[in-house]
């Protein structure tokens, strides 16, 4: 276990193994420090409460921290930001912390997580705010909808994300989903949960190359305004249910069929 200053604010004393690569400085600039108060925290309170796993934390920056700043790539300056299930503050906290021009909220359910953020947040003096509930309750969709962007990382496979995420967004905002090396594969597999939630212009995105050793993928989708959403007409999708009716009485057993017809 790494011994760090506990503090989640204070002036932070690093051992060497968690000391920030060099790309760190490009990502986070002046606010380099608050990024390693951020990471001081992850690797002692957030291992402490099990917000992070001990493996963890030898790769914080770069499978972590960098990871979730270099999305500020995607966001246009000013934006207003929500970051559901947001955890132990990935992506929020390091992209708040690279990008303070955006308006970030974080929604997480569970109390001991939002403690954490809400302590760190209030040490590190980031503008930030914390909103505890899960994204599609009502109460979250007030206080945090009509977001510019909706962020996400590990929190759901991509056609329940879209039904939590989309309605937090206002029209032609986007959801920032991020994923691994399947990302490609899940797109494939839920684009058309991803089309039926209202979301539209679905693609992966890679951000910073040259930044972290694995490149950032993300899910991008936007919501479409009612309007612009792909409808079948009404004479298609009679024609299908029928064809599934048909489809249906086609699969059960010879016998059933021939007693029904009695």
């Amino acid at each position: 276990m790494f011994h760090v200053e506990r503090d989640l604010g204070g002036t932070t004393a690093l051992p060497a193994e968690l000391e920030p690569p060099a790309s760190a400085a490009a990502v986070f600039g002046d606010r380099l420090d608050l990024a390693r108060q951020y990471c001081a925290a992850l690797a002692t309170a957030g291992v402490e409460r099990g917000l992070i796993g001990p493996r963890e934390v030898p790769r914080l920056w770069d499978r972590h921290i960098l990871n979730c700043a270099v999305i500020g790539e995607l966001i246009a300056e000013g934006s207003s930001v929500v970051d559901i299930g947001s955890g132990a503050g990935l992506p929020g906290i390091p992209l708040a912390i690279a990008r303070p021009d955006l308006r970030i909220t974080l929604v997480e359910p569970l109390l001991r997580r939002t403690i954490f953020l809400s302590e760190f947040i209030e040490a590190a003096g980031l503008d930030v705010t914390v909103v505890r509930g899960r994204a599609e309750q009502s109460g979250v969709m007030k206080e945090a909808g009509g977001a510019d962007v909706v962020t996400s990382r590990a929190v759901a496979p991509l056609g329940k994300l879209a039904q939590w995420s989309l309605p937090l967004l206002r029209d032609h905002g986007r959801m920032l989903a991020l994923k691994g090396v399947s990302a490609a594969e899940e797109l494939e597999r839920d684009g058309e949960a991803l089309t039926r939630a209202g979301a539209g212009n679905a693609m992966v995105v890679e951000c910073g190359a040259g930044l972290v050793s694995i490149p950032t993928l993300i899910i991008s989708a936007e919501r479409l305004p009612r309007a612009e959403r792909a409808h079948r007409p009404r004479g298609e999708k009679a024609t299908a249910r029928r064809e599934a009716r048909a489809a249906k009485r086609a699969d059960k057993p010879a016998a059933g069929r021939i007693r029904k017809a009695k």
